[in-house]
């Protein structure tokens, strides 16, 4: 089995520190990535205890429960004084796969949970949230990594000014804890901004406050997700999210997001035969690709979510970073049925260290939400909460807004000056804070890290987004927005000369 590119970043010591994956679990996803893949068809007969432990470096009592639990679930059967063979049901399920994708002039639409994991069990838990955290992690002189606003562009002066008349106005603001939900006052607020400019309607007991986007994700996945329910997700996806709902024992089905969008008739075909329990997406300025879902799919989508019971998670972190154009309304302002849930944060361009976000769903969902909410942290910090609530009325964020997508947006465009006449392509975003590049054939994106990291470069290579598909081998993400100009130019046009060696 093929070393992977991961490990030419990271030691496989390290890898193995960080998996939450039991062993014998990543080696039952390798089995499940051989058989889905057509390595291994109905009836064939499966490598034997001791040598896939061999192959696979390995204990033999580590394969053989493997394929004990496999048993159980159906997807391999034992001969008596034979071995094991793969399952004629899974043989089935992929032919009918198969046909689905074949309507479709991009016959990798959709890839099972399975084909999600990497081949080498040893590293497939380095992929999604840890990927990222590791090269974010890397302390480089251009840092193309993070998908952060650079701190000088942040309101830090007005922070002062606002703690003191948070404590003016609520002096025992430090001793007390929020409600479950959230601060009553933030939560009305939002519920009337959200009405008032997203243009959908919004109670206030409509809206929960979490700790940033990511623990939003969590609290749905934890709420709304047994296991061995089905998630559709966006590919590439948002590498955390990938792992949260697979670490509470999701299976993922992925479908391609492109320029113009989703493919309506793949989506639906999905929600119809898999029935996923949901489906996260970011369909606006998408991270990583910076893509926008057009307006008329978004309308559709809450009518094929309610015809098929599927649940639509629409993270919505940078809806306000636009250089131009509004973007098209939430898919939440289109929902009647109560199908849509939508994350909406603040962390990232306003201040980070409060993390705030907010989840606005109907009240079916929201029960859910708070019973977990009040297990993991009983409520976010109320002094973050008021702090912020100051900050969200104020004219201030507003014209921090406006600024800082000024900004932006010509860090933007000088990453894109920068890389005209490299033969690397990508779609320039209307907003957001991240360019999708497609490197030349003859450049691999791990190999360029490993080496571009030793430059005190970084940047993520497309793995970390989509794991098994054929971008993960051939993008990488940078961005613009924790740079200035000066080092977007210089770092880019290092890059680029060390890009030229290799």
């Amino acid at each position: 089995m093929g070393k992977d590119n991961s490990e030419l970043l990271f030691s496989k010591e390290q890898v193995l520190t960080a998996q939450a994956l039991k062993l014998y679990e990543q080696v039952i996803h390798y089995v499940n990535v051989r058989i889905d893949r057509g390595d291994w068809p109905a009836d064939v007969k499966l490598p034997s205890v001791r040598s896939l432990a061999q192959e696979l470096g390995v204990h033999r009592l580590t394969v053989f429960r493997a394929y004990q639990e496999l048993k159980q679930q159906g997807r391999i059967y034992v001969k008596d004084k034979s071995g094991y063979y793969a399952h004629a049901s899974s043989a089935n399920a992929m032919k009918a796969f198969a046909a689905c994708t074949k309507r479709s002039s991009a016959n990798h639409i959709f890839h099972s949970e399975s084909a999600y994991a990497a081949d080498d069990p040893s590293v497939s838990a380095w992929r999604g949230m840890d990927g990222l955290t590791r090269v974010q992690s890397v302390n480089a002189d251009f840092q193309f990594s993070k998908s952060l606003i650079d701190p000088s562009l942040l309101p830090n002066r007005y922070w002062g000014e606002l703690m003191m008349q948070v404590f003016e106005k609520h002096p025992k603001v430090a001793a007390t804890y929020s409600a479950v939900q959230g601060d009553a006052e933030l939560r009305d607020a939002m519920a009337q901004h959200f009405s008032a400019d997203k243009y959908f309607a919004l109670s206030t007991d409509e809206v929960l406050i979490t700790s940033g986007a990511q623990q939003a994700i969590d609290l749905i996945s934890r709420s709304l997700i047994r296991t061995g329910d089905r998630v559709l997700i966006e590919r590439p996806a948002y590498g955390p999210a990938m792992e949260i709902f697979r670490r509470q024992g999701a299976r993922l089905t992925m479908t391609d997001i492109r320029p113009e969008g989703y493919d309506m008739d793949q989506i639906e075909w999905c929600m119809k035969t898999e029935k996923p329990r949901l489906f996260y997406m970011n369909p606006t300025f998408h991270n990583p690709t910076g893509f926008t879902v057009p307006d008329d799919q978004r309308k559709r989508l809450p009518e094929l979510a309610e015809r098929y019971g599927c649940l639509i998670v629409e993270d919505d972190s940078t809806y306000d970073i636009s250089f131009g154009q509004r973007p098209p309304s939430p898919i939440f302002a289109y929902d009647i049925s109560g199908s849509v849930v939508y994350i909406r944060s603040y962390s990232k361009y306003v201040a980070p260290g409060l993390r705030i976000a907010a989840v606005a769903c109907r009240r079916q969902v929201m029960h859910s939400l708070l019973g977990v909410k009040a297990l993991v942290d009983n409520g976010s910090p109320l002094l973050n909460q008021k702090l912020f609530l100051q900050y969200f009325q104020s004219s201030r964020m507003q014209q921090h807004l406006k600024k800082l997508c000024i900004a932006l947006q010509i860090r933007k465009e000088t990453m894109e000056n920068s890389l005209a006449g490299s033969g690397w392509t990508w779609t320039s975003p209307a907003g957001g804070l991240n360019l999708w590049l497609q490197l030349p054939s003859t450049l691999q994106p791990n190999e360029l890290l490993v080496k571009s990291i030793q430059e005190s470069i970084s940047f993520v290579p497309g793995d970390v987004f989509d794991p098994v598909g054929p971008e993960g081998q051939t993008h990488i993400r940078l961005s613009y927005s924790y740079a200035n100009e000066l080092q977007i130019k210089e770092g880019i046009s290092a890059l680029l000369r060390l890009s030229r060696t290799l």
